[in-house]
């Protein structure tokens, strides 16, 4: 697909301006009073802010310890420090700003290493490394994101820069040749895909970022050929795990990383050599993987989440509205307007990627003329096996798919349902990231289990994780009058759990509620988990839960709450500091849920 754009090109490679440089004063002057002003103010406190020390230590708590956090606060509030500064200087134009900037470019060109500790390492899923090593540099996601940085800065600020010193743009581009175009022409890092081996995010969000770094400078022809090549066999193995209905098995969050950075490396690409993606735009594979946020929005910051996505998100930016307009998906770009107009932070403070938030500066977003944005449907992903249901007031997410998916979590026929725009049986999520989260002891995190989505155990073994424990048999039917989704999930489970079959069937019946019917065939008791954000309270045979609405329970023994305490910043975002667990025994082989 992507390799193809090879024939496209036939001639040198323009360069590409990632905004409007600095001496275009119109286009800064553009940018409206209050977006002005708030760039400013930030640009204003982060002058009278120390930039944060980097020890070596710090770099080796991740391999002591296990923590990323700590690092990872000083790392990035560098960036965004950098970012604040930059962006006043662009909005003001006055050189206020331009002593720290040239303090901010300088410190981070002399850090040890642009890759984070957990990222410190030269093969997939190889030891990492406790100090980075300068001669052998290593691209993770955020050496190329700190590539393209500083590739950005001196593309925009490269007249200012140059009236302090020269030496600051030629360092700039000593350290992204050294430690960004030199390793990536010269080494293989796991990301570049090789062959059928699965790739991620990391492939589109490094690759975008690579090219970003290479046409903001002043690069050769034959480098630009050398990375442009190697870019599209990247974007190529991305897009193979790709089912053809678009839908990203690492989960919402990590769309804007995936789909939307392979929409950003295609920008460039379409700029340095135009008309090289024109098929591309109209191919339905992109266009499906564009829309995909559209049909996991449930209501206002809520998303259907699963794998390690939070169910509370950011608003849209630019960068959704943009892709919709490219693949011609008005209905992507009218949400992604309508969405991006309730940020209480338009000009992103909280990103480390400056091209992003250029974007939001200079980009000019308008609702497609004549388009009425209609609330999103039905959805069927077979690809990963996620399917979407909704009516009035319920919105039905049930997941099939494998534990083996990329940030997989064993959740494997598990049900998300919302009521009226708010969580009634949730996914959890993800804590924030440790070195547990991504070593051989992932699942012995609690969001990870089974036993906590909204699914059975069997004398207390759990689903185990690998591409083999997976859904079968899996149907599913939408009419104007109900949804169905059925799936067996027995095979989810290890050999120890006793299980033949575990038919689950899931009913939206439009306009009358939601009902679960779980046939089990096993040898062990079996206990269904349900979680909750609002607190459930029993009455009878039935659980209310909060003022949502209630559970009516047949099959069923005697129910056991579980109150489970959050305190993990991470997950505070989308949930109380209280959030529940029912632990509802099979009397028979029948439990059935009536949910209004």
């Amino acid at each position: 697909m992507f390799r193809e754009a090879l024939a496209r090109i036939s001639s040198d490679f323009s360069r590409f301006l990632p905004g409007a440089a600095f001496e275009d004063r119109d286009a800064w002057q553009g940018v409206s009073g209050e977006l002005k002003a708030r760039v400013l103010h930030d640009a204003e406190e982060a002058s009278c802010r120390s930039w944060a020390v980097i020890r070596a230590q710090d770099y080796r708590q991740f391999s002591i310890t296990g923590n990323r956090s700590d690092f990872e606060a000083a790392y990035f509030s560098r960036r965004r420090m950098l970012n604040d500064l930059v962006l006043g200087e662009l909005v003001e134009g006055r050189g206020r700003f331009l002593s720290s900037i040239v303090d901010g470019v300088m410190l981070i060109c002399e850090e040890s290493g642009w890759q984070l500790p957990p990222h410190n390492s030269y093969e997939r899923g190889g030891p990492r490394h406790p100090l980075p090593d300068v001669e052998r540099p290593v691209i993770d996601l955020f050496a190329a994101e700190t590539g393209a940085l500083l590739a950005t800065v001196a593309a925009l600020l490269s007249g200012p820069l140059d009236q302090v010193s020269p030496v600051v743009r030629r360092r700039i581009e000593h350290e992204v040749h050294v430690r960004i175009l030199k390793p990536y022409l010269g080494t293989h890092f796991w990301w570049m895909g090789n062959g059928p081996e699965r790739m991620n995010n990391w492939t589109a969000w490094i690759t975008q970022n690579v090219l970003l770094a290479t046409f903001s400078l002043d690069t050769d022809q034959d480098l630009r050929h050398r990375v442009v090549q190697k870019a599209l066999g990247s974007l190529d193995c991305f897009i193979k795990d790709y089912a053809e209905d678009g839908a990203c098995e690492e989960g919402v969050v990590y769309y804007r990383h995936a789909a939307l950075c392979m929409f950003g490396a295609m920008r460039i690409l379409d700029h340095v050599a135009p008309g090289s993606m024109a098929p591309l735009w109209n191919a339905p594979k992109i266009r499906n993987m564009a829309e995909y946020i559209l049909h996991m929005h449930v209501d206002g910051r809520y998303y259907f989440n699963f794998a390690d996505s939070a169910a509370v998100i950011e608003p849209c930016s630019v960068r959704e509205y943009l892709f919709g307009k490219a693949v011609g998906s008005d209905a992507l770009a009218a949400f992604a307007a309508k969405d991006r107009a309730t940020s209480t932070a338009p000009h992103l403070p909280e990103e480390w990627n400056l091209w992003y938030r250029i974007q939001e500066l200079l980009t000019d977003v308008q609702l497609p003329q004549a388009f009425e944005l209609k609330p999103a449907g039905d959805a069927a992903y077979p690809g990963i096996g996620l399917f979407v249901a909704r009516d009035d007031r319920f919105a039905l997410a049930v997941k099939g798919g494998n534990n083996g998916e990329s940030h997989n979590h064993n959740d494997v026929g598990s049900v998300t349902l919302y009521k009226d725009g708010q969580p009634f049986l949730i996914d959890v999520g993800v804590e924030t990231y440790t070195a547990k989260t991504f070593s051989t002891r992932r699942y012995e995190i609690w969001t990870m289990q089974s036993a906590f989505h909204n699914l059975p155990t069997f004398g207390g073994v759990m689903q185990s994780d690998g591409a083999g424990f997976a859904a079968r048999d899996v149907r599913a039917d939408f009419s104007p009058e109900a949804a169905q989704i059925s799936l067996d999930i027995a095979a989810a489970y290890p050999e120890e759990a006793r299980l033949r079959a575990y038919r689950r069937r899931v009913s939206l019946r439009r306009g009358h509620g939601v009902e679960i019917t779980d046939d089990h065939d096993g040898d062990l008791p079996a206990v269904l988990s349900l979680m909750t954000r609002d607190e459930p309270v029993l009455r009878g045979g039935s659980v209310h839960v909060g003022a949502l609405g209630s559970i009516e329970i047949k099959g069923g023994g005697d129910i056991e709450i579980d109150t489970i305490e959050i305190d993990d910043a991470r997950l505070r975002i989308s949930w109380p500091a209280k959030i529940y667990r029912l632990r509802i025994p099979f009397v028979g082989k029948r439990l059935t849920l009536q949910i209004v």
